[in-house]
């Protein structure tokens, strides 16, 4: 039996990064499309668009990853406290 929710726990968990990984890369493709159309229009808010991609470089995975680290700490602590009640 624990064999089982272990294995659904890892799916889903699987699943979960994959969605915010897929977010995370729609994001930075979003920043870097507007960083190309603000430089090609030669707009004056290009170098701070520009900053904020490579900021968001950095950032997003981070923290994507940090949210997903924390899921899995909740997911373990809670699937302890159904083991002992």
């Amino acid at each position: 039996m624990e064999n089982k929710n272990s294995v659904k726990g890892m799916i889903s968990m699987k699943k979960v990064k994959q969605i915010l990984a897929l977010i995370g890369a729609i994001i930075l493709i979003g920043l870097y499309i507007s960083t190309l159309v603000c430089a090609l229009s030669s707009s004056d808010n290009f170098m701070n668009l520009m900053m904020a991609s490579i900021y968001a470089t950095v950032i997003i995975p981070v923290l994507l990853w940090a949210y997903s680290f924390i899921y899995k700490l909740l997911k373990k602590d809670s699937s302890s406290d159904e083991e002992n009640p």
